[in-house]
């Protein structure tokens, strides 16, 4: 995916991150300097975007994911795509993809896997290198990679067969993208305001934002705003503090909602991650006794189960009221839950995660936080006292 670069009237700030390896946890992105609650400390356009099913296609853009007009165009090759704008669709999508799309209807079943993969082997092959240098762990069974590789060698057509087809590369880009890829969401409220059952429109591969480790107390989270139509490059992502991080601190985000219980999100991050997370948090909550942590506090449970980083909820010891929600028993005092002020202040009541504005012109703390996946701003009821 093409996107234009903003226009610089002088030199570039400097990057408030910088990537560095740190033992035990691979790469990561660091804080350059001090960094300001609310600061965008990464904006990030992807290197490849993707449909997630093809249940999706006649809702969003195949080029954008913006929700379609009441009259999109459709693509005159394979009658299945459709864009939101001619603009849109004079860069249509990948070739390999729009020759695949009518086949793919008669396997849904891999549809998400091939979705990918299609696109990923339309890439120039520099983008392609690209997303091998990419960073995986993950052991992805042989069976289902021949499957699809041979799902594959069916759908396309000996004219358009890349340069680098084969199945190692086949199962080399399909296990980075178990682990590197981001979500995009449906609309995250009703025409009431009430925030509906969010989905995954597309999912992308964003090479720098996939630096990010992962903690269950995240000090950064991430924006966008895909169909605000205000914004030329509306896939961009952009990620913001949440409080103060000083210089050298780790910037992490959360790839779970942070409302998830204790195994809960072990499970998850062992199954999509292949890692057993040891934040402070999971210590902590990994001493509770047995069947503790595996409830969500607050927020939405509608939430999605992907690459979740719409981050939320916490979890704790003691009984569910009578909206479902855990209530903290007496014995629970802060040295059981020394994380209740993250949930407090940052956790908005849809399990999304709040964060300050950006700092104002004068460079003074915004008092308004906005929540990544309702979309409220509201005002920060704690203040701008520092650190979670």
């Amino acid at each position: 995916m093409s996107s234009s670069q903003p226009n610089q009237t002088g030199p570039a700030p400097p990057p408030l991150v910088r990537p560095v390896e740190i033992p035990g946890r691979g790469r990561a992105l660091i804080a350059s300097g001090p960094i300001k609650p609310g600061q965008i400390v990464l904006t990030d356009s992807p290197l490849l975007l993707y449909p997630s099913s093809l249940s999706s296609l006649p809702s969003f853009c195949s080029r954008c994911f913006r929700l379609l007009p009441s009259q999109p165009l459709p693509c005159s090759t394979c009658h299945v795509a459709r864009f939101c704008s001619v603009r849109c669709l004079s860069h249509s999508h990948p070739p390999l993809l729009c020759h695949a799309l009518p086949s793919l209807l008669s396997v849904p079943s891999s549809s998400p896997d091939l979705l990918f993969l299609l696109s990923a082997y339309s890439l120039p092959s520099s983008s392609l290198l690209q997303l091998h240098s990419l960073h995986s762990h993950l052991n992805l069974p042989n069976e289902l990679i021949q499957t699809l590789h041979s799902q594959l060698c069916s759908l396309i057509p000996p004219n358009l067969i890349p340069v680098n087809f084969n199945y190692e590369t086949t199962a080399s880009i399909l296990s980075k993208e178990k682990v590197n890829s981001f979500c995009l969401m449906n609309p995250r409220s009703g025409t009431n305001g009430d925030v509906e059952e969010i989905g995954v429109r597309a999912y992308g591969i964003y090479l720098s934002a996939s630096l990010f480790n992962h903690d269950c107390l995240p000090n950064a989270c991430r924006f966008d705003y895909v169909d605000d139509p205000n914004r030329e490059n509306n896939t961009e992502f952009t990620f913001r503090a949440l409080h103060e991080i000083a210089e050298g601190s780790e910037v992490c985000i959360s790839y779970v909602r942070a409302t998830r219980g204790f195994r809960q999100r072990q499970r998850m991050l062992m199954e999509d991650y292949g890692f057993r997370c040891e934040c402070d948090r999971c210590k902590i909550e990994s001493q509770w006794k047995e069947n503790q942590g595996d409830e969500e506090i607050g927020g939405d449970e509608n939430g999605e189960e992907e690459m979740e980083e719409m981050e939320g909820e916490g979890e704790g010891e003691g009984e569910e009221d009578e909206e479902g929600q855990m209530e903290m028993t007496e014995e629970e005092d802060d040295a059981d839950f020394p994380h209740q002020y993250f949930f407090l202040r940052y956790v908005c009541e849809c399990g999304g995660t709040l964060a300050p504005l950006p700092p104002l012109h004068g460079g003074a703390s915004s008092d308004l936080m906005e929540c990544n996946m309702c979309g409220t701003v509201k005002k920060d009821e704690f203040g701008n006292s520092g650190g979670a």
